[in-house]
């Protein structure tokens, strides 16, 4: 696999966890501490988490698919994306996981 495969699931993991805590915030700034301009903070960033949710379901998928998987771990990884701060603790169970395949899996150098 690829160093790709994980650099681009784990850009993608931060981007939607650190959306995710931002909109969880500004639910809480609309409805229960009812701070004017919340409204279309919450609108704009939770517009922003949906496309880039779908980008991280890609992504996910396809490491999960390159990593071989089965499918309960694959369908965990892919559901991180919408629990406040899940996104982070299985983005680093995975990077350590799969950083030695990766490694194992790089052309040795040549040798002059």
């Amino acid at each position: 696999m690829k160093k790709s495969v994980l650099t681009r699931y784990r850009v993608m993991a931060y981007v939607t966890g650190v959306l995710l805590v931002l909109l969880t915030l500004g639910v809480i700034a609309k409805y229960l501490l009812k701070i004017d301009g919340a409204d279309s903070f919450t609108t704009a960033v939770g517009i922003a988490h949906g496309w880039l949710y779908v980008v991280y379901l890609v992504f996910a998928f396809d490491l999960g698919s390159k990593a071989k998987w089965p499918v309960a771990k694959q369908l965990w990884v892919l559901l991180a994306g919408t629990i406040p701060t899940a996104a982070f603790f299985v983005e680093r169970k995975v990077s350590r996981e799969l950083e030695s395949r990766v490694a194992d899996g790089a052309p040795a150098p040549v040798k002059a």
